[in-house]
């Protein structure tokens, strides 16, 4: 073999050797560019803090309803919400001309059931009159009837009498005796007929004495009337203070259920905070943060419109009737402090224990009811080394928003993934972020 054909030949393997580099660099580029790229943490040791900061308000320390009567057309409302008022102040105006006609329909109504309150006085004596007629036209029946009947059973023991006599003078005689013996039958006869005549005229007179049945109508009647003429006059009050209608008392305004043009009902028209009662914060708690908020608990309060914030204890602590799961929090504020309406943050930090294995709470899985992290591990590919995730079970210790306190197969050199760029899975390779 000639030189020139040897230096060629080894030409041909070191060009050989170049292309073959060259194509296992590109195809290292090209697997690689096509790795997720991951970027990583340590285990950390850490405080897992839990800080609670929610949003409230200020709501009166004690609120009295302001009632009006039912029925009222309002045509003026002469305050709103947060209005600080004093006794005898102006809350709202009726519309007078819709009083007048309320006004005038009651006492209609009044007229109408005093008609017939009369009608019905007036039927009763009448039919007192004539029961009280009937009873003595009855009793003086009876007393007729009664020497009536008296003389027909004298008449009959006469005719018995004399029979006896005819028959003692005459001696003994047959037609005397059957005299005597009819004589005795129409005695007794008349007796029978007095008493069943005088029984009948008996009954009579106790029927129309028998007292009648109960009717509860006039009573009835009378309690309405009554309640009406009571309505009456609370409408006339309101006209005689040309509908006005005044604060009780002295307060703040912190609820309106009314409007212009709108109707007044039976419940509280507004609501009146006492300005001589301390006012309260009142906020709202999820399941979570009451973990971390108890019952004269210290916290932070910070009401707006104020630079400082100010200790406080929570008061009341108790789930609420209209979220099922939540909690409603009230504290109690200092005299003079905060007004009706008035946002304002509550907040507490609970510093909570040390855990020597802490990481980002990103790196956490979840699935059903297992935890787990993606651990950087090491191992020999086609191309060479090569770093894949390998998943690793943990148990959720303590949590917030920055760290989650872990146990599990993990150790101070752990290099945990905390976040991709494309989906992981476990033994899937993946390449280090430079970052």
């Amino acid at each position: 073999m000639s030189g020139n054909r040897k230096k060629k030949i080894v030409a041909g393997f070191f060009v050989f050797l170049i292309f073959m580099w060259f194509c296992t660099v590109t195809s290292k580029s090209i697997y690689a560019s096509k790795l997720p790229i991951v970027a990583t943490e340590s285990i950390q040791q850490k405080y897992v803090e839990h800080i609670v900061k929610v949003d409230g308000i200020v709501i009166a320390g004690e609120k009295s309803p302001v009632t009006a009567l039912s029925g009222l057309r309002v045509e003026n409302l002469a305050v709103q919400v947060g209005d600080q008022v004093e006794e005898g102040d102006v809350l709202f105006t009726i519309d007078m001309e819709d009083l007048s006609q309320i006004i005038e329909e009651k006492q209609t109504a009044i007229s109408k059931l005093q008609a017939q309150i009369d009608t019905i006085v007036h039927n009763e004596e009448l039919a007192r009159q004539k029961k009280e007629l009937e009873e003595q036209r009855a009793r003086e029946d009876y007393d007729a009837l009664a020497r009536r009947e008296d003389t027909l059973v004298g008449r009959g023991a006469e005719e018995v009498n004399q029979a006896e006599k005819d028959l003692e003078n005459a001696g003994d005689d047959e037609a005397l005796r059957d005299a005597l013996q009819q004589a005795a039958y129409a005695e007794a006869d008349a007796k029978w007929q007095r008493e069943t005549a005088m029984k009948e005229a008996e009954r009579k007179v106790e029927d129309i004495t028998t007292p009648e049945s109960e009717d509860s109508t006039l009573t009835v009647n009378r309690l309405e009337l009554a309640d009406l003429q009571a309505d009456l006059s609370l409408f006339l009050d309101i006209r005689e203070a040309e509908g006005q209608i005044k604060a009780p008392g002295s307060g703040t305004i912190t609820d309106i259920y009314i409007n212009t043009g709108g109707r007044t009902s039976d419940s509280a028209v507004l609501l009146l905070a006492d300005d001589s009662v301390p006012c309260q914060f009142k906020t709202t708690l999820t399941q979570e943060q009451k973990k971390y908020v108890g019952l004269n608990d210290e916290v932070s309060l910070k009401l707006d419109g104020s630079s400082r914030e100010k200790e406080a204890a929570v008061d009341y602590l108790s789930e609420s009737s209209t979220m099922p799961g939540n909690y409603e929090v009230y504290i109690n504020l200092p005299e003079g402090t905060g007004v009706p309406g008035l946002s304002g943050t509550m907040s507490r930090a609970e510093s909570g224990e040390k855990h020597s294995c802490c990481v980002t709470p990103a790196a956490v899985h979840e699935e059903g009811s297992r935890n787990y992290v993606y651990v950087v591990k090491e191992r020999d590919g086609i191309l060479g080394k090569e770093y894949y995730a390998e998943q690793v079970n943990v148990r959720v210790l303590d949590e917030n928003e920055y760290w989650t306190a872990v146990e599990g197969a993990l150790d101070d050199d752990s290099v945990i993934i905390s976040s991709s760029t494309k989906e992981v899975k476990n033994g899937d390779a993946v390449r280090l972020s430079e970052d």
